[in-house]
């Protein structure tokens, strides 16, 4: 664990359970904000967690192990992990709360900084709204969830834009929409006025409520055979169940923008 320093006391705590050889981990609530399989660490445990990797299906074969790979929100690092060690990508986390980057050191198998990975504790909001991220980042996920875990912390117009803008050509970012207090259909439509409403993919919900968004910049969809191809492929060697994904993707409803705007809902 890194060395003690000032944590802001608004930062909650970070507690961690067992049951069943997964290990929990949680931000002083019961809420479970990431798990891992104790014996498959670089492997991802939550469903959730693997429909925000579904970016695989809009990436070429070739491009899915190169790029560089940015998760918002550390959780328990999962995606981190899996780029990194099972997709050799180039990695960054962005975690506001030092103590989730340190519990995800001591409990969750998250390396250290390399040439490969750098783990920054700052805003994810600032991350990609700096200049030096224009069109440098390949793949893009953000979760973003307080304590509470009742909507997202960030989900505002521009905070979509400046993701976009952070995207390489041909870039995916996903989005876990989740919370008792979050509206979909509203952060559905800042993330089309954003993107481009044909540029825009979700996934059914599972069963605890969360609600994965796909979103594009600049990728030639290709049509559903190549894409049946691309998740077999993703199922035989990675193990994700990719046809799953398939089946229950859908374009956005009816009632967001169908083209970028720099005007969008607040």
């Amino acid at each position: 664990m890194s060395a003690a320093r000032a944590v802001p006391a608004s930062l909650p705590e970070v507690t961690i359970s067992e049951s069943r050889g997964i290990r929990y981990m949680h931000l002083g609530t019961p809420w479970i904000q990431g798990a891992m399989r104790i014996d498959k660490p670089f492997e991802i445990e939550l469903d959730y967690v693997q429909r925000m990797m579904a970016w695989m299906l809009f990436r070429e074969e070739g491009e899915v192990t190169g790029g560089h790979a940015v998760q918002l929100g550390l959780g328990a690092a999962a995606i981190t992990r899996f780029c990194l060690r099972r997709l050799k990508m180039r990695t960054t986390a962005v975690e506001l709360n030092p103590r989730v980057i340190d519990a995800c050191r001591l409990w969750f198998r998250l390396p250290a900084d390399s040439e490969q990975l750098a783990v920054l504790e700052m805003d994810a909001a600032a991350y990609v709204a700096g200049p030096a991220r224009a069109g440098s980042i390949d793949v893009l996920a953000v979760d973003l969830y307080d304590e509470e875990a009742a909507s997202p912390v960030l989900d505002s117009a521009g905070f979509y834009r400046d993701c976009r803008a952070a995207l390489a050509d041909r870039g995916v970012m996903t989005v876990n929409l989740f919370g008792r207090d979050a509206s979909f259909e509203r952060s559905f439509a800042r993330i089309a006025a954003a993107f481009g409403a044909a540029e825009v993919r979700t996934l059914k919900p599972t069963r605890e409520g969360n609600t994965v968004v796909i979103a594009m910049k600049h990728v030639t969809v290709p049509d559903r055979l190549v894409l049946a191809q691309r998740a077999e492929n993703i199922e035989t060697r990675w193990k994700l169940p990719a046809r799953k994904w398939l089946r229950m993707m859908r374009p956005l409803p009816e009632l967001v923008p169908t083209s970028p705007s720099k005007q969008s809902p607040a």
